[in-house]
């Protein structure tokens, strides 16, 4: 058998041979996974010398990669992102050098909208450790996190029907090669991965409060 012919580095996209699109058929890049896996599997090569060996481990390991990326949604968006220049990590610096450079506000991480939501969840999260530490339930107060946890599970629903919203914009720009489009869509995704990210750890602390 040959050696493996992919060459590497390879961003995901590439390696699957598909378009850097962010609405993918997920079952057919499952099949296709199985058929590179049987390729590429490092047993195959068992028989060839060591450098052909470490090259098709470096492409199982890439092949394994990429999979896990591209079949999760939110993955595959954040590291399209990270293709296209967007490092979500830094988003707050990057912002903050735009609002010097154009005396614009910069835009807040964490979401408007969500601030006195946010404060007072803080502040019953605060009381219920308190409780706790006193070795005292407030069946009130669990109560009203729970209707919190509620509140935001669905705020988190909201907002991926609002990625996905997002997916179907960003794949028309890449059909049409429109990049405003794709410009736009994407300060748009950040945007909506940063309010998913947030409400993600709302609800994490919300859990983490009723099960302690």
């Amino acid at each position: 058998m040959n050696s493996p012919t992919y060459s590497l580095p390879m961003d995901f996209f590439t390696f699957f041979t598909l378009p850097r699109k962010l609405t993918l058929d997920v079952p057919a890049l499952e099949k296709h996974f199985y058929t590179l896996s049987r390729k590429l599997h490092p047993d195959r090569f068992a028989a060839k010398p060591l450098a052909g060996q470490e090259a098709a481990l470096a492409q199982s390991s890439l092949l394994n990669d990429a999979y896990r990326t591209l079949k999760d949604p939110i993955l595959r968006t954040q590291y399209l992102l990270t293709l296209e220049g967007v490092e979500l990590e830094e988003q707050s610096k990057a912002a903050t050098e735009a609002a010097r450079a154009t005396g614009v506000a910069k835009k807040q991480i964490v979401p408007p909208d969500l601030l006195e939501e946010a404060f007072e969840l803080n502040m019953q999260l605060e009381e219920m450790r308190m409780a706790k530490k006193m070795g005292e339930d407030d069946p009130q107060l669990r109560k009203d996190l729970l209707a919190a946890k509620q509140l935001f599970d669905s705020k988190m629903a909201a907002t991926h029907a609002d990625l996905e919203q997002l997916w179907t914009k960003w794949d028309a720009a890449i059909d049409t090669n429109d990049n405003a489009a794709k410009d736009t869509a994407k300060g748009a995704l950040v945007a909506l991965l940063n309010r998913r990210s947030y409400l993600r750890n709302l609800v994490r602390d919300v859990n983490e409060a009723l099960e302690a």
